[in-house]
């Protein structure tokens, strides 16, 4: 297991590991307000498409997690090898502390350091872009979403560039 960096004293960042998971269900339950987020964790595992999965941990407690999958992401002739961020929770009283940041900056730092060439987010257009995320990006790409929160970041230069293009969200999306 790899662990990421500190937040503080008995805050670490971490791959997530089996034992997590009934927190993360809990940590996405209420962090979302409904089951939606915890249930597309579990069916994008089951489909295993998990390709980035963090916790933030403080002390034995999970506080903050995040999940990338492989997506199906292509522009004009070819398929990039892409992901989708989501979901991404932190405790509600843990909320405003810099930990979601944290752990979209270490799950990029990661994905760049595997190869791939983009990540697609549906999220909030006030938080993401500070990460690089760019509607304006996503806006070439034929998707289910649309409007503001549907974001994209180019982790290989020119990526997204070359023609219309489309997403193409496994089953687990709904």
């Amino acid at each position: 297991m790899t662990v990421g960096p500190r937040l503080a004293d008995d805050i670490v960042i971490r791959e997530r590991i089996p034992t997590d998971d009934k927190a993360i269900r809990r940590l996405n339950d209420d962090a979302f307000g409904g089951t939606y987020e915890s249930q597309l964790v579990a069916d994008l595992r089951t489909e295993g498409l998990s390709a980035i999965e963090l916790v933030s941990v403080d002390g034995t407690d999970v506080i903050g997690h995040i999940l990338m999958s492989t997506l199906d992401v292509r522009v004009g002739d070819k398929c990039l090898c892409s992901l989708a961020l989501a979901p991404m929770s932190v405790q509600p009283g843990r909320q405003g502390q810099g930990i979601g940041s944290a752990l979209v900056r270490e799950a990029l730092r990661r994905v760049r350091q595997q190869g791939w060439q983009a990540v697609i987010v549906v999220g909030h257009p006030g938080y993401y872009p500070r990460f690089g995320f760019s509607a304006a990006l996503a806006r070439p790409l034929a998707s289910p979403f649309s409007g503001d929160a549907f974001m994209a970041l180019e982790l290989t230069t020119g990526a997204l560039k070359g023609g219309a293009g489309r997403v193409v969200y496994p089953t687990a999306f709904g």
